[in-house]
């Protein structure tokens, strides 16, 4: 798997609904129809802040995650997020 990019601005596609759930969330893509679990309240804050933070790093920094090993965690969920475009690129 291709490794996600940090550095770049992301947001939600715009046909994926988020539903927060105790775990974390279930995330639904309307065009794929897939559906993605996200298993902790923190990948939820950070999916979240994505379309509001200039890159995907600014915004694990803004949900608290800074440390290498969280930041490497968050990275690979995104990445997995990216590949199914529960998450997409956004224009800079």
């Amino acid at each position: 798997m291709p490794s996600f990019d940090l550095n770049r601005p992301w947001r939600l596609h715009p046909q994926v609904s988020v539903r927060p759930e105790p775990f974390g969330a279930l995330l639904y893509h309307f065009g794929t129809r897939r559906l993605s679990f996200l298993k902790d309240r923190t990948l939820l804050d950070l999916v979240r802040k994505l379309g509001t933070e200039p890159t995907a790093r600014a915004a694990c920094t803004a949900v608290g995650i800074t440390d290498d090993a969280g930041l490497a965690r968050y990275q690979k969920a995104l990445g997995t997020l990216a590949i199914s475009a529960m998450v997409i690129e956004r224009k800079p």
